[in-house]
């Protein structure tokens, strides 16, 4: 059998594929995923200090600590995280976004879903990959602002915080989003 450049090329760029689907939890990525977790939940506080009165309030919380989107065209993002109900770890998860358009460039931020019904938290944990939806309100504070609680929490079930913003990516763009449990 002879090698050519071509099945060179395949074989290198299929197992950097393969190496990039690791999910990280194993021997040391729970605790991995934990340490930043804990250092986005602080970052978040920090710098958004009505977010702690939100997290109060919720059933549970799904910390991603960084989201990688890049586009160019049709574009793609991944993280990983931690689901935190009663301030404890009980599950990791992932989110894939996938993205279509006119688009270009890259970004990376952090983004927490409070659950603010014990239902939308029961929805999330029971489903094999949860989709974000029209159920989910988006707060997307801007250094400095306030982020009040108190009148997005009776209105939805699921709030999501994004912050934590650096890159550039332009465009007008159709996206979907999936959040998948990483079991161990």
């Amino acid at each position: 059998m002879t090698l050519t450049r071509r099945n060179l090329t395949f074989g290198l760029g299929a197992t950097a594929l393969l190496s990039a689907c690791g999910n990280g939890v194993g021997s040391r990525g729970p605790a991995m995923i934990d340490a930043r977790v804990d250092a986005t939940l602080s970052q978040l506080y920090s710098d958004y200090p009505a977010t702690r009165d939100l997290a109060t309030k919720a059933t549970g919380m799904l910390v991603m600590p960084l989201v990688t989107e890049v586009g160019l065209g049709f574009g793609g993002g991944y993280g990983r995280g931690a689901l935190r109900v009663g301030g404890a770890t009980v599950d990791y998860y992932s989110v894939a976004k996938a993205s279509g358009g006119l688009q270009i460039g890259g970004s990376q931020y952090s983004h927490v879903l409070f659950f603010m019904t014990e239902e939308a938290l029961s929805t999330f944990r029971r489903s094999p990959g949860y989709a974000a939806g029209a159920n989910v309100e988006y707060a997307i504070p801007e250094r400095g602002e306030t982020l009040a609680a108190e009148t997005t929490t009776s209105l939805a079930p699921v709030i999501a915080v994004i912050f934590g913003q650096a890159g550039l990516r332009v465009g007008a763009t159709l996206e979907g989003v999936k959040y998948t449990r990483i079991l161990p």
